[in-house]
């Protein structure tokens, strides 16, 4: 019964999602009020049918449901409830379908939030470019990636469950899902900007929707790429958070375009500049997440997150030079429209800190994109092996990453326009003062890496910039109007919500990178074989491993070794790592222990584990808490700059409120 319907409901989701894309989009090129509410109507159907499926697939796994064929290939009776929902993305037919169900629920918001601009084609055309997307997806789903098939031969009583990486932390139930809102969420400012493109009318007003409706997937994607260095951190063991895996920097690639939109935009808004360029990194980003979904799901690339091989390699790479061709093509036709606006009058000037800031940002996205990708070229075209380690990303990624922190610091420090070179001096004197003192307290402390010390003064710099930008104009209210100092704040914080969101952002991106500078230059690691009774020493830690101990779970029996962990004499706690034995597997999977401060990581590992000896890794990893939190304030502060503005009943947006957004990042 779950199958048939399960079927029946990815079929409709396909005629709907077919046939509404043609509506539309011939609705779009002549408007009509009869074929928009049928375009609509049509993708409302996509959207529920896709939905439902999904919600009939998760039915199907918690009822064990072995008659179908994707429960019986991921589904087991004895894996928890809340691993069973997971198994829902831990497999190709799977995802897909939760890819498609991801759709829907954007297309439903899409819908509902341009319900007040549905007589504009390009509203329509979206609708038109979204369903198309949609058609390709349950379009694989109904001929080649089905998980409602029938179960062949006899059904079976229990089934492997998920991938045993899947199951042994609880961030899984959660970062697939925000990589996918990610991904899926971009589909809808590229189906903007395409239907912009397609009716030849791209202005400032749909630039600030696009930007808008760029926010929450971009969001999506920062957690989902900070959730997933957390998982490999708790899980992989190897003392690490980013191993430039291809799967990770599939998750990399999108933002970093997406990124560089958000940037642009501002430039489009206020100045009409570089237009044509805001559209290229839209049609970029989504072409990446395309890729991106290819790079997961096809088995091609050798990686720790690729968890399925699949045949549906070939038709994804069909539908990226579709996409790629398509926006090449519409871009070229569309040219003269895509006005260059005012000329840069200035390299001393924000508009020149954001061109510069894209530009790095593009040779990052390059950069990367070639480094994952050419051991697959290599191999497909010229027969060869090869493979491309951290150290090729790592000479690019260093020296970009800093130069964007000290630009994120520059941008906001000059005025549009023009700014004279003393002008320039006294914007960055004090911030540059505070980089230059950030570098000494870590001398002091005891640093002496030299490109550890840059990334932490460019920090420094760029906090220093954020908070001068948002203290400044609190002490000018107060001036002005008079009033305590709170009411100054919650004013001006009020009016300039996503200029101080974007400097928030900022805060948190100095965070993370403060965190990786750190904790890549000063790990300190030991290993070895430790007994009963028995210690190992990691800086001024002293290990000395307790016993091992068994506990038995329905789906997994773990097995401990309990450290006492001594610190200079002093015991100050009990680390317990593991290694986790599944039913349906022949490998353990081990999970670590780690003991967080502020200023560092205790981090336990088991190469191995029996009843007389522990094989034992530890790390002592600086700097880790600071990118979590980074992150936490990266996600605040998009909080605040997408939160929705109060309208005003009287007056227009004020300079100081709008005019200078342009921190937002």
């Amino acid at each position: 019964m779950n199958a048939l319907l399960g079927r029946l409901l990815i079929y409709l989701a396909l005629a709907a999602a077919a046939s509404g894309a043609v509506v539309a989009l011939t609705g779009g090129a002549r408007p009509s009020a009869q074929r928009t509410k049928l375009a609509r109507s049509l993708a409302a159907a996509f959207a529920w049918s896709a939905i439902l499926a999904t919600l009939v697939m998760v039915m199907a796994l918690l009822q064990h449901d072995f008659s179908v064929s994707y429960v019986a290939q991921v589904g087991s009776r004895s894996t928890p409830t809340v691993i069973t929902i997971v198994s829902l993305w831990s497999s190709l037919e799977g995802s897909i379908l939760f890819w498609a169900a991801v759709l829907g629920i954007y297309t439903l918001f899409w819908l509902r939030m341009s319900r007040d601009r549905q007589d504009d084609p390009r509203t329509t055309s979206t609708v038109g470019v979204v369903l198309l997307v949609g058609t390709f997806f349950t379009l694989l789903i109904a001929a080649v990636a089905n998980p409602f098939l029938d179960t062949p031969g006899p059904i079976p009583l229990d089934g492997p469950g998920p991938n045993p990486l899947l199951q042994n932390h609880p961030l899984m139930i959660i970062h697939p899902p925000m990589l996918y809102l990610g991904y899926v969420g971009m589909t809808v400012p590229f189906a903007m900007a395409f239907a912009a493109l397609l009716g030849g009318r791209v202005g400032p007003d749909w630039t600030r929707s696009l930007r808008r409706w760029i926010l929450a997937p971009w969001a999506f994607l920062t957690v989902g790429v900070l959730l997933g260095g957390r998982w490999a951190y708790d899980v992989l063991g190897w003392g690490g958070y980013w191993g430039w895996d291809p799967v990770e920097n599939a998750s990399f690639l999108p933002w970093l375009t997406a990124t560089a939109f958000i940037h642009a935009s501002m430039l489009e808004e206020r100045k009409g500049l570089y237009r044509g360029w805001a559209m290229v990194l839209v049609l970029t980003t989504f072409a990446l997440t395309v890729l991106g979904t290819f790079m997961t799901r096809s088995g091609v690339f050798n990686s720790v997150h690729s968890f399925t091989q699949s045949p549906i390699g070939p038709l994804f790479l069909a539908f990226l030079a579709m996409v790629v061709l398509a926006s090449i093509v519409l871009l070229a036709m569309r040219l003269h429209t895509l006005a260059p606006g005012q000329p840069m009058r200035s390299a001393l000037s924000r508009e020149a800190a954001f061109v510069f800031n894209n530009l790095l940002f593009v040779i990052f996205t390059f950069a990367v994109l070639i480094g994952t990708t050419y051991p697959l070229l290599a191999e497909a075209f010229r027969g060869i092996k090869v493979s491309v380690g951290g150290p090729f990303f790592d000479d690019f990624a260093v020296p970009i990453g800093i130069a964007i922190t000290f630009l994120m610091g520059i941008g906001p420090a000059l005025p549009w326009g023009r700014a004279t070179p003393g002008e320039a001096v006294r914007a960055l004197a004090l911030p540059f003062a505070v980089g230059a003192a950030t570098v000494l307290v870590f001398v002091a402390a005891g640093m002496d890496h030299a490109t550890t010390l840059i990334a932490l003064g460019a920090a420094g710099f760029a906090v220093a910039v954020a908070l001068r930008d948002m203290i400044e104009p609190i002490i000018a209210r107060r001036r002005a109007h008079g009033g305590g100092l709170m009411d100054a704040a919650r004013s001006t914080l009020r009016r300039t919500r996503r200029r101080n969101g974007g400097q928030i952002v900022h805060i948190g991106v100095a965070l993370v990178v403060s965190a990786i500078a750190i904790s890549s230059s000063y790990q300190v690691k030991a290993e070895g074989v430790v007994r009963p009774g028995g210690s190992l020493a990691v800086g001024d830690y002293s290990l000395v491993l307790n016993g091992m101990r068994v506990v038995s779970e329905p789906h997994r029996q773990r097995q401990f070794a309990d450290f006492v962990v001594y610190r200079e004499g002093e015991k100050v706690g009990v680390l317990s790592p593991a290694m986790n034995q599944y039913a349906m597997s022949m490998n353990p999977i081990g999970t670590p222990a780690v003991m967080s401060t502020l200023g560092h990581d205790l981090y336990l590992s088991l190469m191995h584990l029996d009843s007389r000896e522990a094989g034992l890794r530890a790390f002592i990893n600086p700097g880790v808490s600071w990118l979590w939190l980074g992150g936490l304030v990266m996600l605040l502060g998009t909080a605040i700059a997408a939160w929705p503005a109060r309208k005003r009943a009287t007056g227009p947006v004020t300079a100081e409120g709008e005019a200078t957004a342009g921190g937002a990042a």
